[in-house]
């Protein structure tokens, strides 16, 4: 049985041919890409192995592929503004969307929007899952990084607004990127900001592990899949490696460049907006706005090769190809569904049908046949009853 394919996706804000570039990871070949507009900064996501979601840079829509048809939009998602970053569950239930300072959470399997979270002061920057799928988090440019438990989120009344796990806010000036390691809620995360710093975080306990000072803003952050290395883009093009497991273990330190030579890329002329790791912690992709993305060779620092763009890149991340990525004959399991403008529950009567009533358990929904004295009302008394929970009262017993 063959290995599976490592594939890099990489967007620019130009994108005159394809939104969305494929390239073999190894080899370097080019294969067909993803036609149709042009993906913004950090809104570039797969979902389930079966569509490629791109949210459209300065739109209020995200485009969406299935992922055997790369010529062809399938569908558009219309949000209310323009969506300025985007993350999909690894499970494939739920995507986000960043869109101003408010997160909008939407389950895949029928569309619905089940939670639209305001506790950002400035506009989302990033938004990212942990690898089970229990948490996200979310940064922006109130300086604050945010943990959140899913289950707690899904589990909110509508008229609430649900509290984060945690409120990371040391940080001074905008957040400009976030990763999350291995290990569910016992995973580690990176966060990056303007203010020249790079951080590692529990997300179970919600406690600073380690800080680290560059000479410069730090756009981009990502670890290997052993959490050896944490490696920082900075807004010069430097990339910067950072030991994880250095001794002695200090939360606070400073990366002096001239002293850590050996643990610096060189060859980007412009800030670099994108890191990714393959799996295997030998090569490095950068993605960054000088137009170009480069694999580097970790351990040697060589830039292997370098990818030309016709504008800044804008996403570059490196996954295992799924199989439906190179079967033309292959289909998604399931249809992606209608994606809901309006928060669920919230629908007219009109939207939620007019044939049965509606049970609502939590966020869980459930529409039965009319029976009994109901099948003889009429329909406003109908529509009065829709969201009853309980079983219509036989005739002669009220």
């Amino acid at each position: 049985m063959a290995a599976p394919m490592e594939v890099a996706l990489v967007s620019d804000a130009a994108g005159p041919l394809c939104n969305c570039a494929v390239w073999e990871l190894h080899s370097g070949s080019a294969l067909p890409g993803y036609r149709g507009g042009n993906s913004g900064p950090r809104a570039l996501a797969l979902l389930g192995g079966e569509h490629l979601l791109g949210a459209q840079l300065g739109k209020s829509y995200i485009n969406v592929w299935e992922l055997q048809r790369k010529d062809q939009l399938q569908q558009k998602i219309v949000c209310p503004g323009p969506v300025t970053c985007l993350a999909a569950s690894p499970n494939g239930l739920y995507v986000l969307a960043g869109i101003a300072e408010s997160i909008y959470l939407w389950e895949v399997s029928n569309g619905n929007l089940l939670a639209i979270l305001n506790r950002h002061y400035q506009d989302l920057t990033c938004l990212c899952f942990t690898d089970d799928s229990s948490h996200f988090l979310s940064g922006a440019k109130d300086c604050l990084a945010l943990v959140w438990n899913l289950y707690s989120v899904l589990q909110a009344e509508p008229s609430q607004i649900p509290d984060p796990r945690h409120v990371w806010s040391r940080h001074s000036l905008p957040i400009t990127d976030l990763c999350c390691g291995f290990g569910g809620p016992l995973a580690r995360a990176a966060t990056a900001s303007l203010d020249q710093t790079a951080k590692l975080w529990e997300v179970s306990s919600g406690e600073l592990l380690l800080s680290v000072l560059f000479d410069v803003g730090i756009m981009s952050v990502t670890l290997d899949l052993s959490e050896y290395h944490m490696f920082c883009g900075g807004m010069d093009g430097s990339i910067f490696q950072v030991d994880l497991c250095a001794w002695p273990v200090q939360r606070d330190r400073s990366f002096q460049t001239e002293r850590e030579n050996g643990k610096v890329f060189k060859g980007h002329r412009n800030q670099v907006t994108c890191l990714s790791v393959s799996t295997d912690g030998s090569l490095l992709l950068s993605g960054s706005h000088d137009e170009t993305v480069r694999l580097w060779d970790i351990q040697s620092k060589q830039c292997l090769k370098t990818m030309n763009h016709k504008g800044p890149v804008t996403n570059a991340f490196i996954v295992l190809a799924p199989a439906n990525m190179f079967n033309p004959d292959g289909k998604p399991s399931v249809p992606l569904p209608k994606f809901s403008k309006h928060l669920h529950g919230t629908e007219s009567s009109d939207e939620q049908g007019s044939n049965g009533v509606t049970l609502r358990l939590g966020l869980h929904q459930q529409v039965v046949a009319p029976s009994g004295p109901c099948r003889s009302a009429g329909r406003a008394t109908w529509r009065r009853r829709r969201r009853c929970t309980h079983r219509c009262t036989p005739r002669g017993k009220r």
